[in-house]
């Protein structure tokens, strides 16, 4: 499915100024049933990783996420599963696995409706968050 192929990320900037931001945000969707992340989807995580400002200066969690198809425990083993694929990406980039939280919601903590499938599509996602470490 060419869908499952695709990375859609997105780059949230919540700013207290022009300058520094309070938080960088890159989502990786995956298809339903999938937590493979493709060569394709591991470059554009690169490039925006090396956009980051003094990246070594912050804090990094993973949040992953999974639709309400499936049981609850599937649900829980592929969100396991694509947040490790996640952390794999980060850890070979050079990120210290000290500075990585890892937080597995499943089909909890929906941001998108599930009861369509707009709203599926969006909530198979891991969210990779860097926020800077408190000075």
């Amino acid at each position: 499915m060419l869908l499952s192929m695709c990375l859609f990320s997105t780059l949230s900037l919540t700013a207290q100024s022009q300058e520094q931001p309070d938080y960088y945000i890159f989502s990786i969707y995956f298809g339903g049933g999938r937590y493979h992340i493709d060569q394709i989807q591991v470059e554009k995580l690169q490039a925006w990783l090396r956009e980051i400002p003094d990246l070594d200066m912050h804090q990094i969690s993973i949040h992953s996420h999974t639709d309400d198809i499936g049981s609850k425990e599937y649900n829980a083993f592929l969100s396991y599963m694509r947040g490790q694929a996640a952390l794999q990406q980060l850890l070979l980039y050079g990120i210290p696995e000290a500075v990585i939280s890892i937080e597995d919601f499943g089909e909890f903590n929906p941001v998108y409706d599930n009861s369509t499938w707009e709203g599926r599509l969006k909530n198979r996602r891991v969210d990779i968050i860097i926020r800077p470490l408190p000075v």
